[in-house]
C-alpha cells in the first residue's frame, strides 16, 4: 500500500512539472457568466462549484458552495511540489490585490503532505491568504485532483469557470483573476 502512494506521488509530481512547463496548461473550458445558473454540481467548468468546508492554519473554518459576495479563487497544492513553490509568491499578490474581489484559499492537501513541511512553506514564503488543510483528500478528490498545484477559479454565483492544472505565466493568471472578478 505504501508503495502505491509512493508510484502516485512521483505520477502527481511528474504531471506537475510537465504541466509548468507548458503554458497552455489547464482545462481552458470557460463558462459564459450570462448563462443561467445550473443546478449539477461537478468538478468542471459550468457547474456548481463542490461545497466544502476546511479548518485552516489560522483555527478559522472556510467554506466553499454557493453565492457569495466575492468571487472564489482555490488553489490545492503540497509543499514538496516545485510549481507551486514557483507560484505562492504570485498568489500571495493576487490575494492582495484582489482581496475586496476575490476570496483566495490555498488548500494544502495533507494526505499527500507532513502538516509541518506545510507550515514551513506558509512561513518561508509568507503566505497571507487563508491554508485551509484536507487532512483526509476528501475535497481534492471531490475536485478530481490529479495534479498540483490544482486551480479553481468560481465565480460569485458558485459556478467554476475554469480549472487550471499546474502554473500559468503571472500575466496570464491575472488576467483571468480580472476576468473572473470582472462579473
Amino acid at each position: 500500500m505504501k508503495r502505491n502512494k509512493y508510484i502516485l506521488l512521483g505520477v502527481i509530481l511528474l504531471v506537475s512539472i510537465t504541466m509548468a512547463r507548458n503554458t497552455e496548461v489547464g482545462i481552458s473550458t470557460v463558462f459564459k457568466q450570462d448563462e443561467p445558473v445550473p443546478t449539477e454540481t461537478g468538478p468542471r467548468a459550468g457547474l456548481l462549484a463542490p461545497a466544502f468546508s476546511l479548518t485552516a492554519m489560522d483555527g478559522k473554518t472556510y467554506s466553499v458552495g454557493g453565492a457569495k459576495d466575492k468571487a472564489t479563487f482555490v488553489s490545492f497544492w503540497a509543499s514538496w511540489c516545485e510549481p507551486c513553490k514557483q507560484e505562492a509568491p504570485e498568489l500571495n499578490r493576487m490575494a492582495a490585490k484582489y482581496k475586496d474581489k476575490l476570496d483566495l484559499y490555498g488548500v494544502n492537501v495533507t494526505s499527500y503532505d507532513k502538516l509541518k513541511d506545510a507550515k514551513a512553506f506558509v512561513d518561508e514564503y509568507q503566505l497571507k491568504f487563508p491554508i485551509p488543510l484536507d487532512e483526509k483528500g476528501t475535497v481534492y478528490a471531490q475536485y478530481n485532483g490529479v495534479a498540483f498545484p490544482t486551480n479553481v477559479l468560481i465565480d460569485s454565483r458558485g459556478v467554476i469557470q475554469e480549472i487550471i492544472l499546474g502554473i500559468l505565466p503571472e500575466k496570464e493568471l491575472e488576467r483571468k483573476i480580472k476576468e473572473l472578478v470582472a462579473n
